[in-house]
């Protein structure tokens, strides 16, 4: 097992882990301890814990000494320093003409040195800025550009809830917030409502955001709300859902005898079963019947064969009994049995063939007895006057 302590440098700031070594360290106090940057002055946050260490890790730091009232008095004079630096890297940055924001200023505990924070849209050429820094101060200098969330964190201010930031205050890592999270919420999509000072949506939308998506580990059950117009049960009866409340989880019902209730989402039971099993069963009884009573009409052009077969074939044996007959009467007879020879269609088809063909395109009739005999037609009308 090993003892680790929790030791923030700035306010809101994130946690580092050292080893108290020998000393005896409470939670408040602080300390000097060597960091990437140097010798720094801390706060520890968390106190003693026992942890066992994991096989791949990196042996912890041990902490320096606890600060004493000389530490404390060079970090409230380091303060009033950066304040002097603010100033002078302004000037800088105006006379250069260069398009960033300063935004802070941190001098390091032993004074080696001094680094700029800023914001800019894109990348800043501060070469010449650098050099004329390091010429003033006479110390290492280091610039370094940040985001809009780092920039609210480290200026502080009053969020539209009407408190002290919560990155400024509390938050010592910032986690990615969505869009997805205030649309659970039922909250309005709009940027301007739901964005914090820094223009990023607010980091409070993470908060309820497991509450909301089922994830919550304290939330037993999560009762969903009765659909708006669905058929529900109440103690008072059946009826219809005509709203909701989302935040009292409440449910307005319009029950069957024209009276309205308010119900809790608890209190009410959805009819959805019974009104899907109805809808299944309406549609069998109807359909079953129409197959029975009509056939198709492939079945019924299929059972019987065309008409004018028949006709022709009967057409053509009484002909050919009469042996004897006139001339016109063998004519007849020879065009009957040559029709009743030929594959004859059933009469749907016939019918479209009939509209797909040109009026000139269509099959002449047979003549009639009298156009066979050789008369005219005039004259065969005047001997029907007469």
């Amino acid at each position: 097992m090993e003892t680790i302590i929790g030791v923030r440098f700035r306010t809101a700031g994130k946690i580092y882990h050292f080893s108290p070594g020998q000393l005896t360290i409470a939670k408040g106090q602080h300390v000097i301890v060597e960091t990437a940057r140097g010798m720094e002055c801390g706060r520890v946050v968390t106190g003693p814990e026992e942890i066992e260490p994991a096989p791949d890790a990196q042996p912890l730091k041990v902490i320096q000494r606890i600060a004493n009232a000389h530490d404390l008095q060079r970090v409230e004079d380091n303060r009033k320093h950066e304040k002097e630096a603010r100033v002078i890297c302004k000037k800088k940055i105006r006379e250069h003409g260069l398009p960033m924001k300063l935004v802070s200023v941190e001098y390091t505990f032993d004074l080696n040195k001094i680094i700029f924070y800023f914001t800019a849209d894109g990348r800043i050429d501060f070469r010449d800025l650098v050099k004329d820094l390091a010429s003033v101060f006479r110390t290492r200098i280091e610039l370094r550009q940040i985001g809009v969330r780092d920039e609210a964190k480290m200026m502080g201010g009053i969020g539209c809830c009407g408190r002290p930031l919560c990155c400024a205050t509390f938050l010592g890592d910032f986690e990615p917030v969505s869009i997805r999270m205030a649309k659970e919420q039922n909250l309005s999509l709009n940027p301007t409502k739901i964005s914090g000072i820094c223009g990023r949506l607010m980091c409070c939308l993470k908060y309820e955001s497991d509450c909301y998506c089922g994830q919550c580990p304290k939330q037993v059950k999560k009762i969903q709300p009765p659909q708006q117009g669905g058929r529900v049960v109440t103690v008072d009866g059946e009826g219809k859902v005509i709203s909701l409340n989302q935040q009292r989880r409440t449910a307005t019902i319009l029950l069957d005898n024209s009276r309205t209730v308010v119900a809790a989402w608890e209190d009410v039971i959805e009819q959805e079963v019974e009104v899907e099993s109805a809808e299944q069963k309406a549609p069998e009884v109807k359909r079953e019947p129409r197959e029975e009573r009509r056939p198709s009409k492939r079945e019924r052009t299929g059972s019987r064969r065309p008409r004018e077969g028949r006709e022709h074939g009967s057409r053509s044996g009484r002909n050919g009994s009469n042996g004897n007959g006139s001339n016109g009467s063998s004519e007849q007879a020879r065009e009957h049995s040559s029709r009743s020879r030929r594959s004859r269609r059933p009469r749907e088809n016939r019918s479209a063939e009939r509209q797909s063909r040109p009026h000139n395109a269509r099959r002449p009739r047979a003549p009639r007895e009298k156009q066979e005999s050789g008369q005219p037609k005039e004259q065969a009308r005047q001997d029907a006057k007469s």
